[in-house]
Parts: C-alpha cells; sequence; structure tokens
C-alpha cells in the first residue's frame, strides 16, 4: 500500500480523538455527502462517506490522505476529489472490511492512479 494514503496530511487539522460521524463532505466540486464512520487506525486511517441520494445512498471509503481540511466549528471535511472521483470509487463493504486483511489495497489503488 502506499505510504501517505492512509495518514492524515498535518496541515489537514485532524485531531486525534475528534468524532468525525455526521460531518459534511465536500468535494472539490461541491457537497457529496457525510461521514457514516471514521478510523483513525495506524496505517489505515480512513473516512466512509454515506453519498445519499446524490449516488442513491452508496457508501464510499476515502483513506485520511484525501483529506484537505477538516473544519470543526462548521463541522465539513474538505478532500482532494471530485464528485465524479468519488462516484467511480469502490464501493464500501463492511463485511469485507472486516474478514479480509487485503481489502483496503483496492482503495490505495484507485486514489493513487496518476492525474487523479
Amino acid at each position: 500500500m502506499s505510504e501517505g494514503i492512509w495518514s492524515y496530511h498535518p496541515s489537514s487539522g485532524h485531531e486525534k480523538g475528534i468524532d468525525l460521524s455526521g460531518y459534511k463532505v465536500e468535494a472539490t466540486d461541491g457537497h457529496i455527502g457525510k461521514i457514516d464512520k471514521h478510523s483513525e487506525d495506524v496505517d489505515a486511517a480512513h473516512i466512509v462517506v454515506d453519498t445519499g441520494a446524490w449516488i442513491f445512498g452508496k457508501h464510499v471509503l476515502l483513506p485520511a490522505g484525501t483529506i484537505d481540511r477538516i473544519d470543526t466549528a462548521e463541522e465539513k471535511v474538505y478532500v482532494n476529489r471530485t464528485k465524479d472521483q468519488i462516484k467511480d470509487a469502490p464501493e464500501f463493504d463492511e463485511a469485507k472490511y472486516s474478514t479480509e486483511p487485503t481489502y483496503l489495497e483496492q482503495f490505495a489503488r484507485y486514489y493513487n492512479q496518476p492525474h487523479m
């Protein structure tokens, strides 16, 4: 897996222990959904975004490295991906996440594609 994609950038404003659940998620081109779950696991930090009606309730995993900025006052997380890039991402599957040790690799491959 690629280094950096699974860690919060120092400039993102992430503070360990802050619950991001329910925060709105803003892609580079507008609102995409809200955070359903988040993880601060070392080398696997991520958020799971509920896209709601925008893409028919799809849940998408975004590695912490895609987060540009966290605004705790407005409860918003800004990511460095477009709505289409998020829409086209692999769908999050809780069962596979819990049982398959290499499950996160597909997300690392997707989000580390050149020219994203």
